[in-house]
């Protein structure tokens, strides 16, 4: 592939990840994410791939809207770096979130797939 034809597979890999958290998805998240996959939250929690789907679709946070603004993609070789404005409105306890951090992600080419290895969040200082 070229990198036109890899960026557009991160792109698509991304609005997966985005479609998984936002519907409650085991399969897309499953199918996005390495088995070793390090999920950073702003907060500093760190998930393996179970506890960050497990919290995802546990029913406890529903998903109101969710939009990752500013994407900036960039593939070398078999990794690739993805960054972007994770903007989202949540429920969780009867209570809404608004949220709005920064993401990094990173990802590693496995059996023809782009998958996320490392996903960051954090705030801007």
């Amino acid at each position: 592939m070229n990198d036109v034809a890899e960026t557009a597979a991160i792109v698509q890999a991304v609005e997966n990840y985005r479609q998984g958290m936002l519907t409650a998805s085991k399969a897309l998240l499953d199918g996005v994410c390495m088995d070793e996959v390090f999920f950073g939250h702003t907060s500093g929690l760190v998930q393996t791939k179970a506890e960050f789907i497990a919290s995802v679709i546990d029913g406890k946070t529903t998903w109101k809207s969710l939009v990752f603004e500013k994407p900036n993609h960039r593939v070398v070789g078999d990794v690739a770096i993805s960054n972007f404005v994770f903007v989202g409105e949540n429920e969780t306890g009867g209570k809404i979130n608004k949220l709005r951090f920064d993401v990094v992600l990173a990802w590693h080419k496995q059996g023809g797939k782009w998958r996320m290895l490392v996903r960051q969040g954090y705030n801007k200082v």
